[in-house]
């Protein structure tokens, strides 16, 4: 398979493996509310804990990686091409805040773009998820925590896997997830983002 059909299917594959939503599909399999009617209306792992259901929170944010990481590792299981794989992780990412099956309105991609990271090198990814891990234990804002993973991301990613197409793919993730992370942005600013662990609201 040449580069050019390489890409194409990798792009593909990945977008449609993205576009599955676990916050949803786990929400559903438990009988919980739809995350979409509550709280921030977000389908991601943060939205479901507020559902007062730590499992289903953590089985999303398993899932929502897992989706990311899967799409990478089987694009470079298949190619050996780093790029290739980089692009698969983008795709994923980006059908996961636009997915074809939800009327292309998803999450905001933390988990994903997690996911992807661990698959491109471990060493970015764990250093991305210890960022956030950090900033959410001692603010307690999930969303906070996110945006300063992001800007942390691309410049581990250009320090360990120097300046290239992987790199930018990364840098693209991160300006998304800043761009998707806009209200949480104002409401930051303002002083009414919810904490985490916050109850759902009507």
């Amino acid at each position: 398979m040449d580069l050019t059909l390489s890409l194409a299917v990798a792009a593909i594959a990945g977008y449609l493996l993205g576009s599955l939503s676990f916050a949803i599909v786990v929400s559903r399999v438990l009988a919980l509310p739809d995350p979409r009617s509550y709280g921030s209306r977000n389908p991601g792992a943060t939205n479901v804990l507020r559902s007062g259901s730590k499992a289903a929170a953590v089985l999303t944010l398993v899932g929502d990686a897992g989706k990311g990481w899967l799409a990478v590792w089987l694009a470079w299981i298949a190619t050996g091409n780093l790029v290739v794989a980089a692009v698969a992780g983008l795709a994923a990412f980006v059908g996961h805040l636009f997915p074809v099956f939800y009327r292309f309105a998803g999450g905001k991609g933390v988990a994903t773009a997690a996911g992807v990271l661990l698959a491109l090198d471990w060493r970015v990814g764990l250093g991305t998820i210890a960022t956030w891990l950090i900033i959410a234990a001692f603010l307690r804002y999930s969303s906070l925590a996110a945006l300063i993973a992001a800007v942390f991301a691309p410049l581990a990613a250009l320090f360990v896997l120097g300046p290239g197409l992987p790199a930018l793919a990364v840098l693209v993730m991160a300006a998304l997830l800043v761009w998707r992370h806009k209200q949480n942005i104002s409401r930051l600013l303002s002083g009414t983002e919810p904490r985490l662990g916050a109850k759902k609201t009507a």
